[in-house]
């Protein structure tokens, strides 16, 4: 086993480890450690845009009450008011460092998105706002002499002891290497885990190992069971899928039934721009109605010239896939962002000393029941310079007392793993999707524990690892899910299709431990 010691140790490679990671070499040494390859994480796909208050005629207040709004009163107040009060000066210092926004007559392009109530949304190369920050940065972290990339690692173990995060332990699956990183600060920005579900707008890397990774190292975990279900994914009888961007909807796009009818403006007074959980969810029910597969985004009665400009990658994929972009795409929800994760302060600091969550990992408080639009890339910026704030202050390396042995690979397992894999994302994606019932989240649990009896596990090993890891998320979401008897926000529940006061608090689940509610942090007069 290969052992190394830096500063910091930065375990994902999406926008919210990047920023981080260029953030923290101002103070030390930085190892970055990702799954795949540095260009491959949910803020490369994310097309929609930034939000955050740059515009006069605009202001954080009126931010916040969106968030909130969103949020379904389940969004912590302190955290929400950071966001959007900081959130300008992330942007700002973007852009002194050479981030470049689309503009428009000299001043920044600002979008419309679902839930907000100005236009506020940055974006970058029209629709492929993510992919051109996470260009920028890795750009600048290539540039810096103090990061150390590490790709192709999936890290198996943190390094904890007596509640203190000393590093981790990662395998190479290239070469069948172990690595071993003591770190004085360790960050977690592996992104989310809605890839366990079948029908996902997320890269497959992004199954919630992450969070696997700190529950079973004892940190808290908190509203796994809101999964935001994107609305509008392209739909194709072969299961490809790609993001059809909030913003299309936000340039005037309707959506259409199989009747030829729009179905929004009769359902909320904001139409295709009500809150995600809304669109998504009335999608499905006119699918459900019809017995349809999918409904149709309508662009014809829109500039065409203008959508092509403002919309080239995804005017592009559709072209590709055989649709036309200016008449009708065919589209139906998808599992899109784990709002949930591990519990962070407002330093992005977890329940374990040393280590700290960031990005869609985390769960600040920010996003409450159902984020709003464009917040999540934001979050990371705002969050991260925090985080890598507190970090710094960390000045010493504990040696690790932990055992030492690394993991091998067994090959014998590799199509069991994966006929298990495939057999839980159906169950999750018909079951624990965007319409829930105590029978069948049960269904999902029972399903569960049947593999966990059933699958050779074997100590050290890799499929076992990972296999364990899908159990244990895919049993965080299901649980929470079954626990909050009421519908709100990503989640709803048709035998409690309504709200109720009883569950205005934050699911908690930690090893070992009952699962409990906590209040939410209200604004204190």
């Amino acid at each position: 086993m290969l052992h190394e010691q830096f500063d910091f140790l930065i375990i994902g490679s999406g926008l919210a480890g990047l920023y981080s990671a260029f953030e923290a070499s101002k103070y030390g040494s930085v190892a970055i450690v990702t799954k795949s390859k540095l260009d491959v994480s949910n803020s490369y796909y994310a097309q929609g845009g930034i939000a955050a208050v740059t515009d006069s005629e605009d202001n954080p207040q009126l931010h916040l009450e969106d968030t909130l709004t969103a949020g379904r009163g389940l969004c912590d107040y302190t955290p929400v008011d950071i966001l959007v009060n900081e959130g300008p000066d992330r942007i700002k210092d973007l852009i002194n460092l050479g981030m470049q926004f689309d503009t428009e007559n000299g001043e920044l392009s600002l979008a419309l998105e679902g839930g907000h109530h100005k236009r506020r949304v940055l974006h970058a190369g029209g629709d492929s706002t993510g992919k051109e920050l996470v260009r920028f940065l890795i750009q600048k972290v290539l540039n810096t002499s103090s990061i150390t990339i590490f790709e192709n690692q999936m890290v198996y173990e943190l390094l904890v002891e007596e509640q203190k995060c000393l590093g981790a332990k990662s395998f190479n699956l290239n070469d069948n290497s172990n690595l071993c990183i003591q770190a004085k600060s360790t960050l977690l920005t592996l992104g989310g885990a809605s890839a366990v579900y079948q029908r996902t707008t997320n890269p497959e890397t992004t199954v919630g190992d992450g969070i696997a990774l700190a529950y079973n190292a004892g940190a808290e975990i908190t509203d796994m069971e809101f999964i935001q279900f994107h609305p509008s994914s392209f739909y194709s009888k072969d299961g490809h899928t790609f993001l059809i961007s909030e913003a299309v909807r936000g340039e005037g796009a309707h959506l259409v039934n199989s009747k030829g009818e729009r179905f929004m403006p009769k359902i909320h007074e904001l139409a295709e721009l009500a809150p995600r959980d809304i669109v998504a969810r009335s999608i499905f029910n006119e699918m459900q109605k019809y017995g349809d597969k999918y409904v149709t985004l309508s662009l014809k009665h829109l500039d065409s010239e203008k959508l092509k400009n403002r919309f080239p990658s995804i005017y592009a994929k559709c072209k590709k896939s055989g649709a036309d972009f200016f008449d009708q795409i065919p589209i139906a929800p998808a599992a899109h962002y784990t709002v949930g994760g591990i519990k962070t302060d407002n330093k992005g600091k977890t329940n374990i000393n040393n280590l700290y969550a960031c990005g869609e990992i985390a769960s600040t408080g920010v996003m409450g029941a159902n984020r709003l639009a464009s917040n999540s890339l934001l979050e990371c910026l705002v969050f991260g310079k925090r985080a890598i704030q507190h970090a710094q202050k960390n000045t010493s390396i504990t040696p690790s007392k932990t055992n030492q042995e690394g993991i091998s690979v067994d090959n014998n397992l590799s199509s069991l793993f994966l006929n298990h894999v495939n057999e839980i994302a159906k169950a999750m994606n018909t079951k624990v999707g965007i319409v829930r019932t105590a029978q069948h989240l049960q269904e999902v649990l029972d399903l569960l524990e049947e593999i966990k009896s059933k699958f050779p596990f074997k100590t050290n090993e890799y499929f076992s690892i990972r296999m364990q890891n899908l159990l244990s998320v895919c049993y965080l979401i299901t649980s929470a899910a079954l626990a909050r008897k009421e519908s709100r926000g990503g989640h709803y529940r048709e035998d409690f299709n309504t709200e109720n006061e009883d569950f205005l608090a934050h699911s908690v689940q930690q090893l070992n431990k009952e699962l409990t509610f906590v209040p939410v942090e209200i604004k204190s007069e």
